[in-house]
């Protein structure tokens, strides 16, 4: 097939992410309103020093007004092309921006961009283009965690067996699993919050001394000018950090740690999900899990790509890492590097938590398929509480003799075996009959729910606040 083929960012081998509110916030069209947003607010900013005119951002705006990202003649994809001659689009955008505004008064066009350099333009934006799309991300994280304090709650004695290294271990449930899931997602939640509240303005000028802005208007100027962009951007003041990228590194770290959360819930969904297992099921919805060459299938594909999310996020993180490593006032490539980074960071893992929200509310649960499951092991899977009771009266040798007689026959009854042995005759038939059933060794599986519960209760009052 031949032809012209639109050269937009649609996500075509992104499903995680395609087609979400996370894609257009952070779409090229996005990061170019985000860029104009920075432009018009350091109009207002030397305005409101007294030095630009009464009607700069005024002017400013009305040359954007009624265009959206069109605004002033402004071809996105032209301009992504044009970016390749000075290494970002920061040189063409404001050629063309002056431009525009010069049609409506020129004296105010020598204030666009006036003082600043295009690496403050581009990191501020690209802060800005993060905390909009954090806003996203978080809505989805409290929208989960509320659906996992609601399965916490329902499902704590619903019994299930833990696994450990692929095997049985000890009974537990599946509300202290859920309640597991949410501990994750909470603690998550609760950085992103504050890695979205310390994103900051970058603002240096062309070498970080922001001494452009004391030539062009005295001593403290550029940090004037950095705050009142901070307060009108909604971004947390600061010092220049060109070659100090510890803002980006921060939120990278903090958006990894949010898609192992989601990932931790995909994968325990994916193995429970098997057909031979049945204990966990996704949400149905028509047209979707299906297989192109398997009709009778229905695949998890919501925990498929949260799953694949988590696998791409930590390597992302990496790279912006990896960028920090940043030479002299500006770097040579590592900054360049940092963009596309970022950008797919924020995408996979705000494509995760839209997923991940509708998961968690539609979660099927199989409890009659969890307590099967469990009595697969039959007494052998309170086998710890046995050897912690009985060992020190029947001798570990004895016990551990006759736990390997029913691993290697379960048709044998371990109950009877235990009877027969004369060391536990004074423990009755009662008392040994409570240590084999596994809805009494739970552990302290309610007062870890109720726990957790707490801390996602004071986490959702907070966000309330």
């Amino acid at each position: 097939m031949t032809g012209h083929v639109d050269s937009g960012d649609f996500g075509l081998l992104s499903p995680q992410w395609a087609g979400s509110d996370v894609a257009s916030a952070t779409s090229d069209a996005a990061v170019l309103l985000a860029i104009l947003d920075v432009e018009v607010a350091l109009v207002e900013a030397w305005q409101g020093l007294g030095l630009a005119p009464e009607n700069a951002a005024a002017t400013v705006r009305s040359a954007l007004d009624g265009a959206g990202i069109e605004g002033p003649g402004i071809d996105v994809s032209a301009l992504a092309a044009q970016s390749r001659a000075g290494g970002n689009p920061i040189i063409p955008l404001v050629k063309r921006l002056r431009e525009a505004v010069a049609k409506g008064d020129e004296k105010v066009a020598t204030w666009v961009h006036r003082g600043a350099t295009s690496q403050d333009v581009l990191d501020t934006a690209l802060m800005l283009v993060a905390h909009r799309t954090l806003a996203l991300i978080e809505a989805d994280l409290e929208a989960v965690a509320t659906s996992l304090a609601a399965l916490a709650e329902s499902h704590r004695s619903t019994l299930m067996v833990s696994r450990t290294l692929t095997q049985h271990g000890v009974p537990s449930t599946f509300g202290l699993k859920a309640a597991g899931w949410l501990d994750g997602v909470v603690a998550a939640a609760v950085r992103l919050r504050e890695a979205r509240a310390g994103l900051p303005v970058q603002w240096g000028g062309a070498g970080g001394t922001l001494a452009s802005f004391a030539v062009i208007a005295g001593p403290g100027t550029g940090l004037r000018i950095a705050d009142a962009l901070a307060d009108s951007l909604g971004l947390a003041p600061s010092t220049p950090w060109q070659t100090q990228r510890a803002p980006v590194t921060i939120l990278g770290d903090a958006l990894a740690q949010a898609s192992g959360a989601l990932g931790k819930i995909a994968v325990d969904v994916l193995a429970s999900a098997r057909p031979e297992l049945g204990e966990l099921g996704e949400p149905s919805e028509a047209g979707r899990g299906g297989s192109s060459a398997m009709p009778q299938k229905q695949n998890p594909v919501l925990s498929v790509l949260i799953h694949s999310s988590a696998q791409r996020a930590p390597g992302l993180a990496a790279e912006l890492h990896r960028s920090a490593v940043a030479v002299d006032e500006r770097p040579d490539g590592a900054w360049h590097s940092e963009w596309s980074a970022l950008r797919e960071l924020l995408r996979f893992v705000g494509g995760a938590s839209e997923l991940a929200a509708e998961l968690a509310a539609g979660l099927v649960v199989h409890p009659e398929a969890m307590r099967r499951n469990l009595e697969l092991s039959g007494p052998l899977v309170v086998g710890e509480r046995l050897m912690i009771e009985l060992a020190p009266l029947l001798g570990r040798e004895r016990l551990q003799e006759l736990v390997s007689a029913v691993v290697a026959d379960p048709e044998r009854d371990l109950f009877g075996l235990l009877r027969a042995e004369p060391a536990l005759a004074e423990l009755g038939e009662g008392r040994l009959a409570a240590m084999l059933d596994p809805a009494g060794y739970v552990g302290e599986s309610d007062a870890i729910i109720d726990r957790v519960l707490a801390r996602h209760a004071e986490f959702a009052a907070r966000e309330g606040q």
